[in-house]
């Protein structure tokens, strides 16, 4: 189903401020700007990591963060699951291990669904040090999607890929939105990558919000 996100705050860090006032429906929401305009911050934000000043965080009318009603839910009560660019693995596990840390407070994704759509069912018995960034990638996307996750958080998860991987990913993200229908919101500087995948998009700058609506639409000039 489309995912239902408020996100209305304000978050402030030295001489940055970020502000948010959106409520968006989609089944994926990307967010697309140059490197420090606040992308990161955002998802930090949603996942629990950042504590805004003041405003609102709601997801399928699941409030994760509220000032006025004294809300603010630990990262591990939200049912979020968190990719950041730079994917940390258990280095002392194998892949396999990796991935099925934390399915045990999933409900029920399949394990063999999910490596055949990212493509890594023979890296299973690897070692994590093995693996190439896309690799690394991949499986930490798995890692996330095996903890049945209410909502996916991606931080340029194609950054570290060369292109014709990215080519071969990009398809695989898309099967992860519309055969789990995991709902998505999804970091990337790349407007191709954006209209693969989403179905809104927010366009930030230097902390502020300075369009929205559909890729096509929002990104026709990039």
């Amino acid at each position: 189903m489309p995912l239902a996100i408020t996100l209305e705050f304000v978050l402030r860090q030295g001489d940055f401020r970020l502000e948010m006032s959106e409520r968006v429906e989609a089944l994926v929401l990307a967010l697309f700007g140059a490197s420090g305009s606040g992308k990161t911050t955002v998802l930090e934000t949603v996942a629990g990591l950042r504590r805004p000043n003041e405003g609102r965080i709601e997801i399928n009318g699941r409030l994760l963060f509220s000032s006025r009603d004294n809300v603010n839910l630990a990262p591990r009560s939200r049912r979020v699951g968190y990719v950041p660019q730079d994917s940390v693995l258990f280095p002392h596990m194998d892949v396999r291990r990796n991935i099925l840390y934390g399915a045990e407070r999933g409900n029920g994704i399949d394990l063999a669904r999910v490596l055949e759509i990212l493509e890594i069912e023979a890296l299973l018995a690897r070692p994590v040090a093995s693996l190439s960034g896309g690799e690394r990638q991949r499986v930490a996307l798995a890692r996330a999607l095996m903890s049945s996750p209410h909502l996916l958080l991606l931080d340029e998860p194609l950054a570290a890929v060369d292109v014709e991987l990215r080519r071969r990913i990009v398809p695989s993200l898309c099967r992860v939105r519309d055969e789990l229908r995991v709902p998505m919101i999804y970091v990337s500087h790349d407007a191709g990558e954006i209209r693969a995948i989403a179905d809104r998009v927010i366009v930030l700058d230097r902390g502020a919000v300075k369009a929205s609506g559909t890729p096509g639409d929002v990104l026709a000039s990039y």
